[in-house]
């Protein structure tokens, strides 16, 4: 019996001793028989199925690198993004890793991929202004329903990201994400179409900036989710979501699911009963180290959403909603002679559809004590903009340096007293002229600010103000602001104001003193300005908002200078900012006078002298009209540069700049301005000495009685121009031009080549003499269907040289003697409406040929022509001829019947130019082609008798 158990256990120990062996010959040879096997398949399956460049340096094969796992690992790895970053990495690693079924490899058709390990990555996702991102590298064909046998295949259920980097750049959305030092494990069927992601991350230092502002930086993150995915609808399903920001808890849950057109989400962020520390650890870095040095008590919760859908092309965005309370809030800093305590908020804001004018707050308290000074607020609104409804107290006594010394926040100071009681209840209506019943004051006496951004403060603050409005109605409201004065650098800035009657403005300001805007600026912000410039002033403005708009002048007392010198100004008509370098304004009653008024507009110069009138009642009402006269000078006009532009990047990863929709009129300008312009730039043209009087009125753009220099010929000019929306112009335009060089308009006019396409050849002098009207789409061309037209070219002396349609003649006819010829003394009028040109009938002679032209063509390059050959001496005799086909394929025949070209008539039709323009909006005109179709020039046709 004995010997048979130990016949039994040396059994065991031998087939346990040769499973081992054989095992461990398997885990050594296994990688050396299949190395070469398994990479070839990795490298056709990521050919097959990824459109960005992989390339990586070796590549192993181990059982130890993630044991038990069979893993091919490939060392020093850089995989490429899709369109538009073909050429910048998605994903560099110093290894990545596939852990692989060893059944696959030995008894499958494919060796399948179960798990991924990236080690010191660096992930680069990219997304640009149009949306394209350069993580859509994987290449989907629906066609493709089998897999081949020789490939690797995805049946991943383990992803593991550790010590990388991450970048989020998404331009569309202004979004800017960096991770350091992230981690990364995800767990879960990834191959199902439903299957749950379980995940754990860990980032040292994250950093989130939204439209170039930074809300988290250098935060340490930690979060264990749980997330249902749907690969069949694009669903995304938060389902238990834990986050720690430094030590802050959170609570994320939610869904996030794309739409065909955008996208769809419901986001829950909160932190519930979390100590107020814990809440300042995820604010900026820079307040790190006065927290260290801070002891703070309390609890606080906040709680965002969002929730909604984003679909651009429909206006359609979600609405945030935000809610922090603090209860039994105390801040004391280790230098505070005392703390800031008993402090209580209670925040709730809402943002529907993002839109701010249905911003709603309901700040229902804010308190805090500071050594026996205190401060309560309560705020209730809704709507913003033109109409509010609020309800509102606020109620202080502070003494600021005790609010400074108690928070101890580096390198910023506060002094001076600070009372406020301020009570405001009701609606706030432009349109009904109605405002809450308000009673208020606001004083501070002997102020000071210092920041560390500048070393000298803002210092003597003296500010009182008084709002009244006693029964809700603008009649009876009236803010008066006396005094507002500070000094900076040694320059007193002193600031007097009265508004009385807000129904007829009674005002009465006065002003002196210099602001050094750059200076100012500094003190609160690292960025600084561009320029470095001031404004000085020495105002006194006083009067009635009726005297003004009903002309009686007398009654103002408006005086005094306003200098300003290196101001950058915006606008939303204008695409670049205004740079203003010197600009004396002197007030004189309703007008403003400009003197030494020098400009800069991106490449352009200006410089101005005139006035502004109606200029107080414009400022103080709304729908009011400024008016002006204006002498402007120019050496440099780029009216390029006023055209709105968007930039993107292309499939070769560099930037391209594009119209972005025409350009804007305001609609509250009338003003008129004698221009003189040495030199103009428009498109490729450049215009030499361009003089005329500019009319700006009623949202239009007049230009008359102009004369200018272009490729060497004197014309006469007039224009009109007026938009409608951001998408859509109208254009009325006049040329007279007596005399030009042809071949000059061709190589130097790029809209002369586009158009007149035949001119490439031709030498000599020609005359234009034409009015066009029409519309421009959003890329400021025109919309060829609506252009209406008419006028002359005369042919003073030109060589035709490689006119096909004239070679095809002479070659169908057998005469060489019409081929290349010369043409002198032609009028050719032409007319053009629904997108055909009509050739009225004209001759000419040709080495004793008598040839006449008339006929249609259309702006697309279809002919219809008619032309007649008189045959020498005399043309009695002559062979009548028929231009069918196209520009480019011109049809000759014999003959005298042909059919008419069809017209195509525009829908919207063109607004009549000299009439007012309807106030109904009219729809944007459908655009077959972003481009203008290139047409030769109508070519000269008679009708055969």
């Amino acid at each position: 019996m004995e010997k048979s158990k130990k016949s039994l256990l040396i059994k065991i120990l031998k087939v346990t001793g040769i499973t081992f062996v054989i095992s461990l010959l398997l885990i050594v040879l296994l990688p050396i028989i299949f190395a070469d096997t398994i990479t070839e398949k990795v490298k056709v399956l990521a050919n097959k199925n990824l459109e960005g460049e992989l390339n990586f340096n070796e590549s192993e094969l181990s059982f130890f690198k993630h044991f038990p796992s069979l893993t091919l690992t490939l060392h020093e790895l850089n995989l490429n993004g899709s369109k538009p970053y073909k050429n910048k990495s998605l994903v560099s690693a110093k290894e990545i890793s596939f852990g692989i079924d060893v059944w696959s490899v030995v008894f499958g058709n494919q060796t399948e991929i179960e798990e991924i390990y990236l080690e010191e990555a660096k992930i680069n996702v990219l997304v640009n202004q149009k949306g394209e991102a350069n993580y859509n590298i994987y290449k989907s064909d629906s066609k493709d329903t089998t897999t081949s046998s020789e490939s690797a295949s995805l049946k991943l259920e383990n992803i593991q990201i550790n010590n990388s980097q991450l970048v989020y750049n998404d331009k569309s959305t202004k979004i800017l994400i960096e991770a350091k030092g992230f981690n990364y494990k995800g767990k879960g069927d990834l191959l199902e179409s439903n299957f749950s992601l379980k995940t754990s991350a860990k980032i040292d230092s994250l950093s989130f900036t939204y439209d170039k502002s930074e809300y988290l930086k250098n935060k340490k993150l930690k979060a264990d989710l749980i997330t249902k995915i749907n690969t069949n609808s694009l669903s995304f399903v938060f389902e238990k979501n834990d986050l720690v920001i430094n030590k802050l808890p959170v609570e994320f849950t939610g869904f996030f699911d794309f739409l065909k057109n955008g996208y769809q989400m419901d986001f829950k962020l909160k932190t519930e009963d979390s100590d107020l520390d814990d809440l300042f650890t995820a604010l900026p870095a820079e307040y790190v180290s006065w927290m260290n040095e801070t002891k703070m008590k309390g609890k606080t919760s906040a709680f965002l959403t969002l929730k909604g859908k984003y679909i651009a092309s429909e206006n359609l965005s979600p609405e945030v909603n935000f809610n922090i309370k603090v209860r039994d809030g105390y801040v004391k800093h280790e230098k505070a002679p005392y703390p800031v305590e008993n402090i209580f908020l209670n925040l709730d804001t809402k943002l529907p559809n993002l839109d701010i004018n249905q911003l709603k707050i309901r700040l229902d308290s804010l308190y805090f004590d500071v050594n026996k000074n205190n401060l309560s607020a309560i705020l209730i609104s809704d709507g913003f903009g033109k109409k509010i409804t609020i309800d509102s107290k606020v109620k202080s006594k502070l003494d600021l340096a005790f609010l400074s010394n108690a928070l101890q926040i580096p390198n910023f100071k506060l002094a001076g007293s600070l009372d406020a009681d301020i009570v405001s209840k009701g609606n706030y209506s432009k349109e009904d002229k109605k405002s809450p019943i308000t009673k208020g004051n606001f004083e501070i006496k002997n102020g000071l600010i210092q920041t560390a951004y500048y070393p000298k403060p803002i210092q003597n603050i003296n500010l009182k103000a008084n709002l009244n409005s006693p029964t809700g109605n603008f009649k009876d409201a009236s803010f008066v602001l006396s005094p507002a004065n500070f000094s900076f650098e040694g320059e007193p800035f002193n600031l007097n104001a009265s508004f009385k009657n807000f129904d007829d403005i009674n005002y009465d300001v006065k002003a002196k003193g210099t602001l050094n805007v750059a200076r100012i600026y500094k003190v609160f912000s690292q960025k600084g300005l561009d320029v470095d410039g001031f404004i000085k002033a020495d105002l006194s403005l006083a009067g009635k908002q009726s005297d003004a708009s009903n002309g009686r002048i007398a009654n103002l007392k408006n005086s005094g200078t306003l200098e300003v010198k290196n101001i950058k100004t915006t606008s939303d008509y204008l695409a670049k900012p205004f740079l203003i370098e010197n600009g004396l304004f002197t007030f004189n009653q309703d007008k403003m006078n400009f003197s030494n008024f020098n400009g800069k507009y991106g490449t352009s110069d200006i410089s101005m002298n005139g006035n502004l009138e109606n200029v107080i009642n414009f400022v103080l009402s709304e729908n009011q009209i400024l008016k002006g006269n204006f002498n402007l000078k120019s050496n440099y006009l780029n009216v390029n540069e006023f055209i709105p532009t968007t930039t993107y990047e292309t499939e070769d990863e560099t930037e391209k700049t594009e119209v972005a929709g025409v350009v804007q009129i305001p609609t509250n300008l009338n003003i008129s301005i004698q221009t003189n312009a040495l030199k103009t730039q428009y498109e490729d043209v450049t215009i030499e000495n361009l003089r005329g009087n500019l009319v700006i009125q009623n949202g239009s753009l007049r230009l008359s009685n102009s004369s200018l220099g272009i490729i060497g010929a004197t014309a006469k000019m007039d224009a009109f121009y007026k938009n409608e929306g951001t998408q859509k112009a109208y254009f009325d335009y006049k040329i007279n031009a007596s005399e030009f060089d042809i071949k000059r308009a061709y190589n130097e006019i790029k809209m002369f080549r586009e158009i007149v396409t035949a001119a490439e050849s031709a030498e000599g002098i020609v005359g234009l003499n034409y009015s066009i009207k029409g519309v421009l789409n959003n890329q400021m061309e025109p919309i060829m269907p609506s252009l209406e037209g008419n006028g002359t070219l005369s042919v003073k002396k030109v060589k035709m040289k490689g006119f096909k349609l004239l070679n095809v003649v002479s070659a169908k006819t057998e005469n060489p003697d019409i081929k290349d010829p010369d043409v002198s003394k032609v009028d050719i009028k032409t007319t053009i409406k629904n997108n055909i040109v009509t050739i009225e009938r004209f001759k000419f002679k040709v080495a004793g040929f008598r040839l006449r032209f008339e006929g249609e063509t259309s702006l697309d390059g279809k002919l219809n022509l008619k032309m007649r050959i008189g045959l020498p001496p005399l043309g009695i005799l002559g062979i009548p001829i028929k231009v069918l086909g196209t520009q480019e394929n011109p049809d000759i025949k014999l003959g005298r019947k042909s059919e008419d070209l069809e017209e195509t008539e525009y829908v919207d039709g063109v607004t009549p130019i000299n009439t007012t323009v309807p106030a109904t909006t009219t729809p944007t005109p459908t655009i077959q082609n972003d481009s203008v179709p290139k047409i030769e020039p109508a070519v000269p046709v008679e009708k055969t008798e």
